[in-house]
């Protein structure tokens, strides 16, 4: 690996021709967690999809380089099975496709030959009990029926299985109580460490008392506006995002429906 765990350089992102991304630069580490915030509708969750490769969203102008390497045209599996990791703000359910056999080829899709079936179930028993899932949790279909914050759990389960290079969290608080979002946040932080680099999505600044971000982004209209430490996320929390809004007063437009949402 040469350079930076991940490295955006002025991207530029469309969908049906409308403008949605406008000029993104940013740069993390492996150890790393940034914290990106903004209001709904800003393209928070556009720039997620488009780190994973969704084909919806064009790339007009720009790059995003993995460990040095330009991945801006690679396809999604082969992201994924790069380290690449994305956890959805409203995962998608799979009828009649259990949460165990799904974590199984989601792992030997990962590691190839370095996976070890005989360690699964070790693993997936062992991960679980840490997240405070029941172990009838992996007999059941994916997402199917699951409450919100089962959702996120399940979300939080891959991501320990799967042990991401990079994860990026689209709004992993949202929809949680308070409950479910301390053990989410708890099971974030066991992975935290030299190997993991974390672009961390959301909208309000709660999940930030469990999580400490290295560097929070406030991010507007297709944006970055401004970055700095935590005590940003906490004058968000003050101020709102109504200043930040006001600097690009005259080009906001009405970012599409995003995938997901």
């Amino acid at each position: 690996m040469s350079g930076p765990l991940l490295e955006i350089k002025n991207l530029h992102v469309s969908v049906e021709e409308k403008a949605i991304l406008k000029g993104i630069s940013l740069t993390i580490e492996k150890g790393q967690v940034h914290a990106l915030m903004g209001p709904n509708g800003s393209g928070k969750s556009t720039l997620s999809h488009v780190l994973m490769g969704h084909p919806k969203y064009q790339v007009t102008k720009g790059q995003i380089l993995y460990k040095g390497e330009d991945i801006t045209g690679l396809k999604t599996d082969a992201r994924a099975r790069a380290g690449i990791f994305l956890a959805f703000q409203y995962p998608t359910a799979i009828p009649g496709v259990s949460v165990a056999n799904f974590l199984r080829t989601a792992m030997k899709a990962r590691f190839g030959e370095g996976y070890q079936p005989k360690e699964f179930r070790k693993q997936l028993t062992a991960t679980m009990a840490t997240l405070e899932i029941p172990e009838d949790f992996a007999t059941r279909a994916v997402n199917d029926g699951f409450s919100g914050g089962e959702k996120k759990r399940h979300e939080i389960l891959q991501m320990s299985l799967l042990k991401p290079e990079l994860a990026v969290l689209d709004e992993t608080d949202s929809g949680l109580d308070i409950d479910a979002l301390r053990t989410v946040a708890e099971g974030i932080n066991r992975m935290r460490g030299p190997a993991l680099g974390v672009l961390l999505i959301t909208h309000y600044q709660r999940i930030l008392n469990y999580i400490q971000p290295d560097v929070v982004h406030v991010f507007i209209n297709g944006r970055i506006i401004e970055s700095g430490g935590k005590e940003l996320a906490l004058e968000l929390e003050r101020k709102g995002y109504a200043p930040y809004e006001e600097k690009t007063q005259g080009e906001r437009q009405e970012v599409p429906h995003e995938a997901g949402h």
